[in-house]
């Protein structure tokens, strides 16, 4: 389609006036008479190196994406919100067993997904429970836990390790300029790609907490890429 392909991290943006800037790498900046922010929005780690040498190889932060590939085996899952409620159910399906660990005496998630997660005859729920350690040489092979409150650690085998503690979305940048909620997300006008500066656009997961799914971020981008394109048009801009 001639489209102008170009490689570098965007580090800065100045949406105060048209055309809009931004800086690229922190050293050139591009001016655009549109822009689209599609930057996602990245998964929250626990911090433990061996959760970041095993991504990949049993550690996941997406049930949905990754969980079929646990079919039958044991796996453990860490977090206490709806959305760790939710994948710990999904993996339920799939699994023989799902561990859940919790750091607190409490979940987070609604009432509802609570009951739903107690009920289930295969998830067992640590409370009080940190993750110290994730055990493996090219794959999983265990987890080791610690009671935060008697101080007691156990390994637990499993094959899959999944972090559900939220996400962040990838938004900093343009905090000064583009509307967002409190985590961060960009606002965009109900029905549209549409932020509160003109000529930017947002899509995908970005300004996405509910969905979160390539096939949900896709579509928004087509969507943005309609907005813009009718914007540009009507600005008499080809």
């Amino acid at each position: 389609m001639g489209t102008d392909i170009r490689y570098g991290l965007a580090t800065k943006v100045d949406f105060t006036s048209q055309p809009l800037k931004v800086e690229i790498d922190e050293e050139k900046w591009i001016e655009a008479d549109s822009v689209i922010i599609s930057t996602g929005a990245s998964a929250k780690w626990l911090g433990l190196e061996s959760e970041q040498r095993l991504n990949g190889y049993g550690v996941s932060a997406c049930a949905v994406c990754d969980g079929f590939f646990f079919r039958g085996k044991e796996v453990a899952i860490v977090g206490a919100g709806d959305t760790a409620a939710e994948e710990a159910l999904y993996l339920s399906k799939l699994c023989t067993n799902v561990h859940m660990f919790i750091r607190k005496d409490q979940m987070r998630a609604s009432k509802v997904m609570q009951e739903r997660v107690l009920k289930a005859p295969n998830i067992k729920v640590y409370w009080n429970t940190e993750t110290e350690e994730i055990i493996g040489d090219k794959t999983v092979s265990a987890v080791r836990i610690k009671n935060n409150r008697t101080g007691e650690t156990k390994e637990i085998p499993v094959n899959g390790f999944f972090v559900a503690i939220g996400h962040q979305p990838n938004s900093d940048i343009f905090k000064p300029f583009v509307e967002m909620d409190e985590a961060g997300y960009i606002k965009t006008i109900p029905g549209t790609s549409k932020t509160n500066v003109e000529g930017v656009f947002a899509s995908g997961d970005v300004q996405d907490k509910i969905y979160r799914q390539a096939v949900t971020a896709a579509g928004s981008g087509c969507m943005a890429a309609l907005d813009a394109e009718r914007y540009l048009s009507a600005k008499g801009i080809h």
